[in-house]
């Protein structure tokens, strides 16, 4: 009797070993979730003989990632964060605990990194037939190759995630080198000896909603604007290339203002269907009359500076943001005679919002302290960012800066 109960447990023993073997040469092959778990409920339920099997798993939330041997719903029932956290050890259900675990024997916790990562919930139907129940015999062998596949499942999904995310930093490294193709570089701005452009650019995360712009429209006319999309992130990012287009395509030397914003508050419109909004300034000079003729559509008013009078100007407010509204109740255009050299820089919040050294936003204090000046309007905006620090390491920054400004020459 002896030698074969010797003989047996050499055979238990052995099947144990064969099966966590089988599961590890599983794992190199790199299985998917799905088939762990088949190999994992094969062995505990076909070759052990366990009844019932359920498993929940931890990834963005707790799910039932198998359910096997028992009534179909038994997952439902089970409440993981009130009936199974509280259990750090492996525990036996007794009658006192509540109706969701009636007909489970044993919870087994399994733990990565001092943090619950799986419970597995057995049962054994055959409990009352000869000798020592299935669950309690193999216990230790249970919790072992639970541990492994729950946690090879999770490496799986941690790799998973990665690869995810390395996908997703490349395209939004592309969709950053895309969107840096929409602001203009400062040498493709247009200049001459009647007005001088300079812009800068500072995105917070990799794409972002801030756009600006300057175009020479021909006719000694030259048409400029800043814009700045509600919201954040590639939404935004997509949503500002879209009116990219949509401006270059509508702004003209004859069309009127009003008619443009109009126009572009039908796209916007039409695009987002009043999800998201655009604030704007946009403006356009004529190189001969000298008069600059304006619509500030609920953005940031800018900063203008006569050389000659050293009067600062803000041009605020005159309409509601495009693509508030369906059509726009009233849009007033401003108008101004230029009589000398003047300046003017259109910012975005990201700049008017910085925090001062009391935590107060600084608003247009430091534009009218580095543009009450004679020099460049390029090195006023040099001044300005260098005053403010503005660079990809300063953690004051939680927003896209933007900044264009332009130097008329009367």
């Amino acid at each position: 009797m002896t030698d074969k109960a010797s003989i047996k447990r050499l055979k238990l023993t052995r099947f144990k070993l064969d099966s966590l073997l089988n599961i590890t040469q599983a794992i190199n092959e790199n299985l998917s979730a799905d088939e762990l778990l088949n190999k994992a409920e094969y062995i505990l339920r076909k070759e052990l003989n366990i009844g019932k099997l359920v498993i929940f798993k931890k990834s963005d939330n707790w799910e039932c990632v198998l359910e096997s041997g028992c009534p179909e719903g038994s997952c439902a029932n089970i409440n993981v964060e009130e009936v199974l956290l509280p259990h750090t050890e492996i525990t036996f259900i007794t009658s006192s605990y509540e109706d969701s675990l009636k007909g489970f024997d044993i919870i087994i916790p399994v733990y990565n990194n001092n943090s619950p990562l799986a419970f597995v919930i057995i049962g054994d139907i055959d409990e009352e037939g000869e000798g020592v129940s299935p669950v309690i015999k193999h216990l230790n062998f249970i919790q072992t190759l639970s541990n492994i596949v729950m946690v090879a499942i999770e490496n799986i999904r941690l790799f998973e995630d990665s690869l995810k995310q390395e996908a997703l930093k490349k395209e939004l490294e592309l969709a950053s080198h895309m969107q840096a193709m929409l602001i203009p570089d400062n040498k493709a701005l247009p200049q001459n000896d009647q007005f001088k452009v300079s812009g800068f650019y500072q995105p917070h995360y990799e794409v972002g909603g801030d756009y600006y712009d300057c175009i020479d429209l021909g006719k000694h006319q030259l048409g400029f604007c800043m814009a700045d999309v509600s919201g954040k992130g590639i939404s935004a990012a997509l949503l500002m290339a879209n009116f990219q287009a949509s401006l270059r395509s509508l702004f003209t030397s004859e069309i009127l203002l009003d008619e443009l914003v109009r126009k572009l508050n039908t796209r916007v419109i039409d695009s987002v269907h009043g999800e998201k909004f655009i604030t704007i300034f946009i403006g356009k000079y004529n190189t001969e009359t000298h008069i600059l003729e304006y619509i500030n559509a609920a953005h940031n008013p800018p900063v203008f500076f006569e050389l000659d009078s050293g009067n600062i100007i803000k041009f605020n407010s005159s309409c509601v943001g495009i693509g508030m509204l369906d059509e726009i109740p009233k849009i007033d255009v401003g108008s101004y005679q230029l009589t000398g050299n003047s300046k003017i820089i259109c910012y975005t919040d990201g700049l008017s919002e910085l925090p001062d050294e009391n935590d107060k936003e600084i608003g247009t204090s430091a534009i009218e302290e580095n543009i009450k000046n004679t020099k460049s309007i390029a090195s006023n905006i040099k001044s300005l960012i260098a005053s403010l620090e503005i660079n990809s390491d300063n953690d004051k920054l939680f927003d896209d800066v933007s900044i264009l400004g332009l130097e008329f020459l009367v």
